[in-house]
């Protein structure tokens, strides 16, 4: 079910910063993969610990996200969570619930992968951004 338009797309997946370097065409072959999704209030996205396998950017609505039973955030539209679940198999570091309807849109670590088989550019656009990302967040000045 087609819920947005492409260009919604793009300029969502242009904000997030593990897509920083793409060009509008990668971006534009990025939102085509994506699946349109609605959401019910209470419905999980993804639970805490467990092996994340997509990626969800929220249209619309408000999802709350906990981390050992206490709220840590509210997210909304514009907003995403999931990111690095796309680059590794690391257990959710939180449950994401909608707390309202929700419009989003979804990016699989299976389509992403296609995508960067299909185009090594993509790839090392999208690991300059996780290595800028490490060095930005890292609060070790050794691990530089």
């Amino acid at each position: 079910m087609r819920l947005f338009s492409q260009d919604t797309k793009v300029q969502a997946l242009k904000g997030v910063p593990l897509f920083e370097g793409l060009s509008r065409k990668e971006l534009v072959q990025l939102a085509r993969i994506c699946e349109d999704l609605e959401i019910e209030p209470g419905k999980v996205l993804c639970k805490e610990g467990q092996t994340g396998h997509e990626f969800f950017v929220i249209v619309d609505g408000k999802v709350q996200v906990t981390r050992k039973g206490r709220r840590v955030a509210t997210l909304s539209g514009g907003d995403f969570v999931g990111e690095i679940a796309l680059v590794t198999e690391l257990p959710r570091t939180a449950t994401v619930t909608a707390e309202t309807p929700v419009r989003l849109f979804v990016l699989t670590r299976r389509d992403f992968h296609g995508v960067l088989d299909q185009n090594p550019n993509v790839e090392r656009k999208v690991l300059r951004a996780l290595g800028r990302r490490l060095a930005e967040t890292s609060s070790d000045p050794t691990l530089a």
